[in-house]
């Protein structure tokens, strides 16, 4: 591996947790260069909610580049992104009765949180935007300024502004009305708060430690930006794409936010793509004022068209994620009750699921535990101190059953 080492930046991270050369990947498995086979809960951080290499989905992409069907296209009308547009259309925002106009901002969730900061303060003249606690919305300034995270907002360079954080559902365990504070400022002319264009909020904050909000609070805050002529952004990015069983983490809450961002999975594949969506009234972009030079990969259409057509015809995979989900959250419940003394917290929703430890310390070596018996999971969370669960949403329940016992052998070497 010395070539890692004498070219690659200091700057790599998950390399240094997981220290082997992966060569080829299957379903729910990654392989090393020996052939070594790990059970990936990792997922390519919710990128690869379908898998890895999913036949039906290289199948469809095989056969595009065979007929060398259009790779680069810009923003260019082409039959793959026509075949995406009709097939989101028909399989997704219809059924759900949601009237957004689409945007393809560039190659990353970043790009998708981006876009919807400019349009929002675009639309409204306003600069200000709230923020929650423990938020992770990307690593570029303006998303880098709605990110809770002192490491990664250190890393900018300059000041980070024009955006003002509130407490995240539980945020005080329950000893507080939701919105008290925020309430409060937004009806105080003397609070200082900038009037703000727009909420940016997530479902579930993956990287801030697999925080489930209430479907009660997400409907609270859908109903205070109404009342209060504030846009809401909601990111799904790590969330989106079935994460949580439905397909956007938002709709058991019954809410149609006005902008929403997609990204890691909605290509299927694992090929960079990602979407702002948006009401059709907030379309009001100048043409190119938005634009990136890879925000047509149309081998990303290609899969994320198939990707719909066989996970999103019907609820089987909906049913099957909540149904694995509610396995891992039994048995994270009777790890907690094992170990009373480690005062551990079991959290998350479908297919994200976390186990918090008293420190980032102890995470870890559950995580490097686990990898030592084949099994990748990552910490996030404020110190890391969280094991954080995202299994591709079609592992077999063997998968899922041998990956548990993986777990529970890791927390045991640590804990006794």
């Amino acid at each position: 591996m010395s070539i890692f080492e004498e070219l690659e930046s200091q700057v790599r991270s998950y390399s240094r947790g997981w220290p082997v050369v992966f060569d080829r990947a299957q379903g729910s498995y990654l392989y090393d260069e020996d052939g070594k086979g790990y059970l990936d809960f990792f997922a390519g951080a919710g990128a690869l909610n379908y898998g890895h290499n999913n036949p039906a989905l290289k199948r469809a992409l095989i056969d595009y580049i065979a007929r060398d069907g259009v790779t680069h296209a810009l923003d260019m009308f082409t039959v793959a992104k026509r075949d995406f547009l009709e097939t989101f259309k028909e399989k997704i925002l219809a059924p759900r009765e949601l009237d957004y106009k689409v945007v393809f901002p560039g190659p990353g969730g970043a790009n998708a949180v981006e876009a919807a900061l400019k349009l929002a303060r675009k639309v409204t003249g306003k600069e200000s935007v709230i923020n929650f606690t423990n938020a992770f919305h990307g690593m570029t300034l303006g998303a880098l300024s709605v990110t809770g995270n002192s490491m990664k907002r250190g890393g900018a360079g300059v000041p980070l502004v024009h955006a003002t954080p509130m407490p995240y559902d539980n945020y005080f365990d329950g000893s507080i009305p939701d919105f008290l504070y925020f309430e409060k400022l937004l009806g105080d002319s003397g609070s200082g708060l900038n009037e703000p264009a727009a909420v940016i909020v997530e479902g579930v904050q993956g990287e801030g430690g697999i925080n489930a909000a209430r479907v009660e609070w997400l409907k609270a805050l859908d109903d205070l930006c109404k009342k209060h002529g504030i846009l809401l952004i909601l990111d799904d990015v790590q969330m989106g794409c079935g994460r949580t069983g439905s397909f956007f983490s938002f709709e058991d809450a019954g809410i149609k936010p006005d902008m929403v961002c997609l990204s890691k999975s909605i290509s299927g594949y694992g090929i960079p793509m990602a979407l702002t969506l948006i009401r059709p009234d907030l379309d009001v972009w100048e043409p190119g004022e938005h634009n990136g030079t890879f925000r047509g990969i149309s081998p990303a259409f290609v899969t994320a068209t198939e990707a719909l057509r066989v996970y999103w015809s019907d609820d089987e995979l909906e049913k099957s994620t909540k149904a694995k989900g509610e396995r891992i959250a039994a048995a994270f419940e009777g790890i907690v009750e094992a170990y009373p003394d480690a005062k551990l917290y079991a959290k998350g929703r479908g297919l994200a699921r976390g186990l918090e430890f008293a420190d980032g310390d102890l995470a870890g070596k559950v995580c490097a535990a686990a990898f030592e018996r084949g099994l990748l999971m990552e910490t996030s969370g404020p110190d890391g101190e969280v094991m954080k669960l995202l299994p591709p949403l079609t592992l077999t329940d063997d998968e899922l059953t041998k990956g548990l016992a993986i777990i529970d052998e890791s927390i045991a070497s640590v804990l006794t």
